[in-house]
């Protein structure tokens, strides 16, 4: 291998909390690949190579076995850097492998950098650590118009534009389009416009609606009687959608999640259960969330203003009328829990009780909106275990070291609230 591409993260990754706690930024999804799927997908002959923050180093080497992870192999000569964040549909015009070496930037954001020979091996150094911001100094800056996510919400708003993109990437419309087992009574409107693939099943009384969008529903998901599915839509892997779901345009499921009740323009990474009736709209939902009977969430004021989410403790003004709930990995809602338009829950939560939550509430949260404490850490792990186990998922010594890191550096939001 003499040439490789590198995903990176930058500082920034920190405005995506609680969601890449767990994760790099490259692995969310947006549409039907996350980031850097898309971002591999143009270069699909070159190796690619991951470097993350130093925590997550065991947990993105289960993730992607056979890729190098924060190390570069010696036989690499050239390689383009790529930033996890970027976003953007046209990228292999606008970042071509092949050229001098340069590095591009989008204001002070750092969107890539093609180096090699003695340029590379300066950036690189002893690769103790990497960090755009001081690795790709002192080299040849261009600007560019590459487009890039900041918040969860850009994610959320792109979500149906890159079902479409990715669908016609991933789709080839000249070969069967329904591969799986679709039963009497399926209405589809525009079915050329709709994917199935092998060992579906689609149930008497479901209506997929493709007219103003593509439906893709992977292999082995269950789309039971009487569901309703409005296209842009993605239904992942052995995803099951509940009796009588609506889920409206826009929105992002699965891999393996059980779903129902109404969803709308939401994105819900994989492993994840909102099996009950409850509205979820402009929502992301990371891995092994559980959302208990009846959760709704809120994602319009009542005064239509735009609506401002806590970053990192702090408001941030979202510059949006529409944001629903943003919940973090391994978090779950009890039945009946209201949560508040633009409300944040962490990594590991557990929220119930009557009334609205708090609109931010930490890592490791215990409660509602009467009070919070401390989820034990210990127990935590054994809930965690437990709920991967029912999917055949081995909770790794990786994920342990995951949840201790994260207990620890989130410590500080706790105390600040007396927890």
């Amino acid at each position: 291998m003499s040439t490789a591409i590198i995903l990176f993260e930058d500082k920034e990754v920190k405005n995506l909390f609680p969601l890449t706690y767990s994760r790099p930024v490259y692995d969310l999804r947006c549409g039907i690949m996350t980031l850097g799927e898309k971002i591999r997908s143009n270069y699909p002959a070159i190796e690619s190579i991951f470097f993350t923050r130093g925590y997550l180093k065991e947990v993105v080497k289960q993730a992607h076995p056979t890729h190098p992870v924060n190390t570069v192999p010696e036989d690499v000569e050239k390689v383009l850097f790529v930033n996890g964040r970027v976003l953007e549909n046209n990228l292999v015009s606008l970042l071509p492998f092949e050229g001098e070496d340069v590095v591009l930037k989008n204001g002070d954001v750092i969107i890539a950098a093609r180096l090699s020979g003695d340029n590379l091996k300066k950036a690189l150094g002893d690769l103790k650590s990497f960090t755009p911001e001081e690795n790709l100094q002192g080299f040849p800056v261009e600007e560019t118009e590459i487009k890039y996510v900041t918040y969860q919400w850009d994610l959320v708003s792109r979500n149906g534009e890159q079902i479409v993109v990715d669908f016609n990437k991933v789709v080839d419309r000249n070969k069967p389009m329904n591969l799986g087992k679709i039963y009497a009574g399926v209405n589809m409107i525009q079915p050329n416009n709709i994917f199935i693939d092998k060992d579906a099943k689609v149930k008497p009384g479901v209506v997929l609606d493709a007219e103003e969008g593509p439906i893709y529903i992977g292999r082995g998901a269950t789309i039971m009687s009487n569901a309703v599915i409005e296209g842009p839509c993605y239904i992942g892997d052995k995803t099951k959608i509940k009796v009588a779901a609506k889920i409206y345009e826009n929105t992002s499921i699965g891999p393996v999640c059980k779903v129902g009740g109404e969803v709308e323009e939401s994105i819900i990474h994989s492993y994840s259960n909102k099996q009950h009736d409850g509205f979820l709209g402009h929502a992301y939902l990371g891995q092994w969330v559980n959302l208990g009977a009846d959760t709704n969430n809120s994602d319009l004021k009542n005064n239509y203003g735009s609506v401002k989410v806590f970053i990192n403790d702090e408001p941030v003004n979202s510059g949006s009328m529409f944001v629903g709930l943003t919940m973090g990995d391994h978090s779950k809602s009890g039945i009946n829990t209201m949560f508040n338009t633009g409300t944040v829950v962490g990594f590991s939560a557990n929220i119930y009780g009557g009334g609205f939550p708090p609109k931010y509430m930490p890592s490791f949260s215990w409660g509602g909106a009467e009070s919070l404490q401390t989820y034990d850490l210990r127990k935590a792990m054994q809930v965690a275990e437990r709920v991967m186990a029912r999917r055949d998922v081995k909770f790794t010594d990786a994920d342990k070291a995951l949840f201790q890191k994260i207990f620890e550096f989130t410590k500080e939001e706790r105390n600040k609230r007396n927890m």
